[in-house]
């Protein structure tokens, strides 16, 4: 019995060595985070139920639809993780409208009706009312776009949209947030002259995209800072960016501009105590890196979109604190008294009656 004891006890200390030894594939960088604020703190922020009226749309039919876009005819439009465009039409029917062969995120008519889509392998793509595929952009300052994440488009055609990193590509998200390296970029795609300009460079995962009612600023959500960017385009600051909201109840992902002054912000997940408590330690955030990704860290199960107006102040939220109805939400797009709702990991879009 003490030969086996031995035995495994050798095994397992080998295993721990071999483990500490092997290169991590990271290189940490430590941070210090805020302390995070409690929902409660504020009346505006005060947990409700109000995401669990919701309705259901493609529930079952769709897996991952990060980001979703309406159309003139009322048809819902998202991109799923195996790389498809899935189009639900009125009557709720699903059909596979276009297979990209990557991953779509970011979604944005046009005014022409050509779906813009972020794609995170291809770049930046239109997609025409036909189902014709155009490559717009796939590169900016001679660097590829690894990440393309989100867009959104100016009343004079000019695409802003963000690649989230330029060292790790889409499944590999969990590396990025634990290396704690900027290497997430703003930019912006001049169809006029079909160029494409680095606006900001050196963000910690820029991601969600939305203009200003009047646009005269764009923001930016810098997932992992837990903040949102402001990059101002006209007046005394264009050209300059600061900081719209900092110090968020979780991870900022997509951002949408309702065009009467109010953003809606998408929070797929509150803040991971253990994460912050891993940020300053870059030792422990290498070897974090190295454990299966069933062991690294995971979203909190719940659902939370906030309301801002244009200087930065929640004024309301909308919740599903069990996230049995929605979790992980990625997206909120307002359209004809509706709030449109995507998620990252989710089977379903939803649905909900602002008001409710």
């Amino acid at each position: 019995m003490k030969k086996i004891f031995l035995i495994s006890f050798l095994a397992l200390s080998l295993s721990l060595v071999t483990f500490i030894m092997y290169p991590s594939p990271i290189d940490s960088a430590a941070w210090n985070p805020p302390p995070a604020p409690a929902l409660s703190d504020s009346p505006q922020t005060t947990a409700n139920t109000r995401l669990t009226k919701a309705e259901l749309l493609a529930k079952g039919e769709i897996y991952g639809p990060e980001d979703v876009a309406v159309d003139n005819q009322g048809r819902v439009y998202a991109g799923t993780q195996d790389g498809l465009i899935k189009r639900v039409l009125t009557d709720g029917t699903v059909k596979t409208w276009v297979d990209l062969g990557g991953r779509p995120l970011g979604l944005h008519f046009d005014r022409s009706g050509n779906l813009i889509v972020c794609d995170a392998y291809q770049g930046l793509l239109s997609i025409s009312p036909s189902a014709v595929v155009t490559v717009l952009t796939n590169s900016a300052d001679n660097i590829p776009f690894r990440f393309t994440d989100d867009v959104d488009i100016a009343s004079d055609g000019k695409i802003y949209f963000t690649d989230a990193s330029s060292k790790w590509s889409q499944p590999d998200y969990m590396l990025d947030l634990l290396e704690t390296h900027p290497y997430g970029r703003f930019l912006v795609y001049d169809p006029a002259t079909k160029t494409t300009t680095t606006l900001i460079n050196k963000m910690y995962f820029s991601n969600g995209v939305a203009l200003s009612q009047n646009e005269d600023f764009v923001l930016i959500t810098e997932t992992w800072r837990y903040r949102v960017i402001r990059y101002w385009l006209k007046g005394d600051k264009a050209g300059t960016h600061d900081i719209f909201i900092d110090n968020l109840p979780g991870f900022p992902d997509g951002v949408s501009g309702n065009s009467k002054g109010m953003f809606w912000l998408a929070i797929p997940s509150l803040r991971l105590p253990d994460l912050d408590k891993m940020h300053p330690l870059p030792w422990l955030k290498n070897l974090s890196a190295k454990l299966p990704d069933a062991l690294k860290p995971k979203p909190i199960d719940y659902g939370l979109v906030l309301g801002l107006d244009e200087n930065g102040t929640i004024v309301t939220s909308l919740h599903d604190p069990e996230g049995l109805t929605l979790k992980e939400i990625t997206s909120a797009e307002e359209h004809n008294g509706y709030l449109y709702l995507g998620s990252l990991h989710n089977d379903r879009i939803g649905k909900l009656k602002l008001g409710n």
